[in-house]
């Protein structure tokens, strides 16, 4: 398989990332062209208060191949990242963050093993946070693992490539930062390859990342029980020649 035949889309939201929209996006073309001949980039504005928004549209007037999707409100990264997979229509899917923590290099360790997998996530095997965010990670995860029965290394990091396919065929609800658990969680069930790569973070050099704040720790604890509730159930995702109704 050629690193050129196929399609590839990288989108990512942006919240208060006016600083570093132009470096993603730059590293994003420079990576997603040497990799494939049919690339797009969608920038997710989730309705920022900053000059995110202006700044996105100036680089969509200055590459055909990048759009910007606005959200009227402030929908949060979840709802942000579900946009841009209804955007996205190239075979293969990177999305990533906006504030430049995940270098977009490393999409082509994940490129390399396209022909192996569905959907390749990363663990991050540096960590250089504050304790407290490494604390609340490493709870994250173990939680995650005991309440799902997976073994995956960090379901939270935030570079993930994904075929189109796979995405036609989930039903994601999350609109909290657990939406990239979501679609981990649900591509293994429907018996889809999933692939890790490490890699390493560099952690913002401005401002503060919403991921640990109180809000969307309480909003992903809320939707990591309600996806375990449904893909837990009697009634979840049977075979078509199947009904619980029918069986009682």
């Amino acid at each position: 398989m050629s690193e050129s035949e196929t399609s590839l889309a990288i989108f990512f939201p942006v919240y208060n990332d006016e600083r570093t929209i132009r470096s993603v996006t730059e590293k994003a073309l420079s990576v997603g062209q040497a990799l494939s001949d049919d690339l797009s980039i969608i920038i997710i504005d989730d309705c920022s208060p900053d000059r995110s928004g202006e700044i996105s549209d100036e680089l969509a007037r200055e590459h055909d191949c990048v759009t910007v999707v606005h959200h009227q409100q402030n929908l949060g990264y979840g709802a942000a990242v579900r946009s841009g997979l209804e955007r996205a229509s190239a075979d293969w899917i990177c999305f990533t963050d906006g504030d430049d923590e995940y270098d977009l290099e490393d999409l082509r360790r994940l490129w390399r093993l396209r022909a192996f997998y569905d959907l390749i996530i990363t663990f991050r095997y540096v960590k250089i946070y504050s304790t407290f965010r490494v604390f609340i990670s490493w709870v994250y995860n173990v939680l995650f693992r005991i309440l799902f029965r997976t073994r995956y290394r960090d379901i939270s990091t935030g570079l993930r490539l994904v075929r189109r396919a796979v995405v036609d065929e989930l039903e994601l609800e999350s609109t909290s930062p657990f939406i990239g658990a979501e679609i981990t969680v649900k591509t293994m069930l429907k018996g889809y390859r999933v692939g890790e790569v490490g890699i390493q973070t560099f952690p913002r050099k401005f401002g503060h990342g919403a991921s640990t704040s109180l809000t969307n720790i309480r909003k992903t604890i809320t939707d990591m029980f309600r996806v375990r509730r449904h893909v837990f159930s009697p009634k979840y995702d049977l075979p078509p020649s199947r009904d619980r109704k029918s069986e009682r």
